[in-house]
């Protein structure tokens, strides 16, 4: 039977639901002032289109290596410590960005500062998966996903205002107040965040519908590499292949959206940034209504959903390719649809999946090694688009090609697991 839950249990709970889900939304605040001010940047500095995507590649290929960094540093310290350093380190690299004015000492801190933010998904993943029973994982997961939704776009809403503000040093506001933002919040996830219910004195929550749960015991050890079967790295595989093709155009569109928005359209910074954010607000429901349909309907069988969710994102980035010549009214809306159908598979594979293969021991690891190869995707899509793109005629028919096409992979990956799922039970 599953571990009664007691009061107690569900006060820490709601503490360490708030403490993490608030942590990730900090993340992003020292995460988006690089790409919010890009444009600002590049016209003070005399940084070009390219030397402006090597700087943020350097942020991109440490997250990469970072996760894999995380993975280990995550069983050695715990969610707790390793999280805890990651927002510390990120706070003070951030700070130090809105000083230099040399573009390789700019490349060296947004490096440190993505090692730094390596630390979030996964230590928070591996702490959720450690309080919340499977059963419940696709709904819960599904709300605490939202994080990076929110994050994202409140981050965003802040970076257009400060861009807004009539200062002729506005754009390294951005830096101070992402910054001041995260630091408030570390002393929040001090305070109410705990890695396990027996941390607080509390009984493990144990879910006997994830046997891969019992390898949180000392004796038997876990069979496999890294406590997971040959299936469970099959997953893993397919979960991270899925990851690099999503969050090339994840990435992709964060990253470049307001550069583009701004010169294509010809809107100032504050606007492009604002109008950006679009991807980010149709996300949210994006993320709660994938993860709720998993457990409603799928049986907490995530890869069904998310084929499906990836197919639609594939059809409205075919129409996004079609129709961005039709001005801001059409670019817009279809974005915002184009958020809606990646932001939900994006959080429920990466979320409530990793934690369905790694069960309480490994979720941690598995949320990193997904997240790891994931971010390889936006290290590519960051090299690549600086330099696909020709300021000159200003089109951007190849760099739609790319999203499509990232888009459709992401989706085939999908459909493998679903075709696990149906001939062995094997997938998630």
């Amino acid at each position: 039977m599953a571990t009664p839950l007691t009061a107690e249990h569900r006060s820490w709970r709601t503490k360490v639901f708030v403490a993490t889900w608030l942590s990730y939304v900090g993340f992003y605040f020292c995460r988006k002032p690089f790409s919010a001010a890009k444009g600002a940047i590049g016209a003070e500095m005399g940084w070009n289109t390219e030397t402006l995507g090597n700087i943020w590649a350097a942020y991109l290929i440490a997250y990469s290596l970072g996760q894999f960094l995380a993975s280990w540093m995550g069983t050695k310290l715990g969610p707790r410590k390793n999280v805890l350093l990651g927002m510390g380190v990120s706070i003070v690299a951030t700070v130090a960005m809105g000083f230099t004015r040399d573009w390789r000492v700019m490349a060296v801190l947004v490096g440190v500062n993505g090692l730094a933010q390596a630390t979030g998904w996964s230590g928070n993943v591996g702490t959720m998966a450690g309080w919340f029973y499977k059963s419940e994982r696709g709904r819960v997961m599904g709300a605490w996903s939202t994080n990076f939704n929110i994050g994202s776009l409140v981050s965003g809403w802040t970076m257009a205002w400060v861009l807004g503000a009539a200062s002729p040093l506005q754009w390294r506001w951005c830096f101070y107040t992402g910054a001041a933002v995260l630091s408030v919040i570390w002393v929040v996830f001090y305070m109410f965040q705990r890695n396990r219910p027996e941390d607080v004195g509390l009984l493990p929550v144990d879910d006997p519908a994830t046997p891969i749960d019992e390898a949180m015991l000392p004796d038997p050890p876990p069979e496999g590499f890294m406590g997971l079967s040959r299936s469970a790295w099959t997953n893993l595989m397919l979960v991270a292949g899925f990851y690099f093709f999503v969050k090339f155009v994840r990435y992709a569109i964060w990253s470049w959206a307001p550069y583009f928005i701004h010169n294509y359209y010809e809107v100032g910074e504050g606007r492009s940034n604002l109008y950006a954010t679009a991807f980010d607000i149709l996300g949210l429901p994006g993320v709660y209504l994938t993860g709720w349909l998993s457990d409603r309907y799928f049986a907490s069988r995530r890869a069904e959903v998310a084929t499906a969710m990836m197919l639609a994102s594939t059809l409205c980035m075919g129409l996004l390719m079609i129709f961005f010549d039709a001005g801001l009214g059409a670019f817009i809306p279809l974005l915002a649809f184009v958020g809606f159908t990646v932001y939900g598979p994006d959080a429920l594979l990466t979320g409530a999946g990793a934690m369905d293969i790694g069960g309480r021991r490994s979720a941690t690891f598995a949320a990193a090694v997904i997240s790891g190869f994931g971010s390889m995707g936006s290290i590519v899509q960051e090299l690549v688009i600086s330099r696909v793109y020709d300021p000159k005629t200003g089109s951007l028919e190849i760099i739609f090609g790319l999203l499509l096409g990232s888009a459709a992979i992401a989706a085939v990956f999908c459909a493998i697991l679903v075709v696990r799922n149906r001939r062995g039970g094997k997938g998630i």
